[in-house]
């Protein structure tokens, strides 16, 4: 009688230990590997693209996935070399802001992407060739350069504008193209536009040399970045040109915000929202990794900050 006790026993014991190997052995297959997300912007020493990334990363971590940031510091080559590193690494998605949206090797680097089915998003500024890309997340750039011109016309009787851009940036020729659509060009002319790779430091040192070649008198500078604007102002500051030349941006960086309530030619800023256009490419890469459809265009809109009403929103950070 024992004897059969203890055979069963063993019997039950075996079944036990074989059914929780197999438990443990189906929950190996029932993990799901990490997520990998390859992150590239035309350069990081702007906090706009700083808080785009952030939003990627405190999603990564919160679900355990796997992000690489990358900076090409402006430079086409480099976020070319950044694209075939993804690749290498088996990323699932690229996310890019392109050095340059019109450019032929980032446009051939993101096909060999794409044809490893390899998933890619734009954002802040889309590509020319947009055959490869699933979507792109975008501000309302046109109505920027809109409201920034309807806002110029409002305080400027007439005006002979100098104009500071970032004209591989597609972004900007867009914003650039909504300004020029709504001036009345019988009173409001563009005499010079001036390179200035949307960087503060160029900036200040091309508005210098502009106004102090003094062959052309300017009425306001039209910024279509931040980081120009304030080179711009910077560079106005030094000449001690105070409440002389209105300055006018696109961004609503924060330290634009301050300016806003400091400085007497700060006049306006467009507001973009940096952590919406994070929100919007984490929501669109995680559609992606289920395999659902998404936009191909995401269009964040935009608005305008002013003298009179930058009392009523936060100047310490992004929106």
């Amino acid at each position: 009688m024992l004897l059969k006790i203890d055979r069963r026993l063993i019997v039950t014991v075996l079944l036990m230990t074989g059914l929780i190997f197999l438990i443990w052995l189906a929950s190996l297959f029932m993990v799901k590997s990490p997520q990998k997300i390859g992150a590239t912007y035309m350069t990081l020493n702007n906090s706009f693209y700083q808080a785009i990334n952030e939003e990627l990363k405190k999603a990564t971590d919160l679900k355990g996935d796997i992000l690489y940031t990358r900076d090409p510091a402006l430079d086409v080559d480099k976020q070319c070399q950044q694209i075939e590193e993804f690749i290498e690494k088996k990323v699932s998605v690229i996310v890019i802001n392109p050095v340059d949206g019109e450019n032929k090797k980032i446009q051939q680097a993101l096909r060999r992407a794409h044809e490893k089915k390899i998933k890619i998003i734009a954002v802040d500024s889309q590509l020319s060739d947009s055959s490869y890309i699933d979507s792109s997340i975008v501000s309302d750039n046109f109505r920027a350069g809109k409201l920034s011109a309807q806002y110029l016309m409002k305080h400027e009787r007439a005006a002979n504008i100098l104009v500071l851009r970032h004209w591989n940036a597609l972004s900007v020729k867009e914003r650039y193209a909504g300004f020029l659509a709504t001036l009345d060009s019988t009173k409001y002319q563009v005499t010079q536009n001036v390179e200035t790779l949307g960087q503060t430091d160029i900036a200040l040192k091309q508005t210098l040399k502009t106004l102090q070649q003094g062959n052309k008198k300017f009425d306001a500078i039209m910024a279509l970045d931040d980081q120009s604007a304030i080179g711009a102002l910077a560079a106005l500051d030094s000449l001690a040109l105070k409440d002389s030349i209105p300055v006018y941006g696109i961004d609503g960086s924060s330290d634009m915000k301050k300016l806003l309530l400091s400085d007497p030619n700060a006049k306006a800023t467009v507001a973009q929202s940096p952590i919406a256009l994070g929100k919007k490419v984490v929501q669109t890469c995680y559609q992606l990794f289920d395999q659902r459809k998404v936009k191909k265009e995401i269009i964040v809109p935009v608005y305008l900050l002013t003298k009179d009403n930058i009392k009523n929103y936060d100047v310490s950070g992004w929106q």
